[in-house]
């Protein structure tokens, strides 16, 4: 997939679509369902059952928060949105794309020397999206590594 004409066009996202619905499908049913239960439990008074709800929003967020990863790919580099954090690279900087047997994600080999986790393409339940969507990201980090005016010789 080294072809330019075989790249999908620019930007592209990844991001692991059914792990996004089953979390936040999840979110919203134990949201409603803390909920109904600060409703139903009649001997609560009305602090109580701001703080079923206050503690089902809080769940509801974390999971948002692990639902939010993905990778963006554009035309001058890459953004990766991880759980807590997000990360700008240009083309340049990423030196390799790596999904190894039994990662639990693309780590992005940098020319710093360092290794950034990409969670938005991760194998847990659908292995082969993330291996076809590991492939094109890394078949463009090498199209395009060498279209910079930084471009890093090593």
């Amino acid at each position: 997939m080294s072809d330019l004409s075989d790249l999908p066009d620019l930007p592209v996202t990844f991001r692991p679509n059914r792990t996004r619905v089953i979390l936040l499908t999840a979110g919203v049913a134990i949201f409603v369902v803390i909920g109904g239960v600060a409703l139903l439990l009649e001997q609560l008074n009305p602090g109580e059952q701001l703080s079923f709800f206050l503690v089902g929003a809080l769940i509801f967020w974390v999971l948002a928060l692990l639902a939010r990863v993905r990778v963006v790919a554009d035309e001058s580099g890459v953004t990766v949105v991880n759980i807590a954090s997000r990360r700008r690279l240009e083309w340049a900087e990423i030196l390799r794309v790596n999904l190894r047997p039994g990662d639990p994600w693309v780590f992005l080999d940098l020319s710093d020397g360092s290794s950034l986790p990409a969670l938005g393409i991760q194998p847990g339940i659908a292995k082969q999206s993330a291996i076809a969507d590991a492939s094109v990201l890394r078949a463009l980090a090498e199209a395009r590594a060498g279209q910079g005016p930084e471009r890093l010789h090593s």
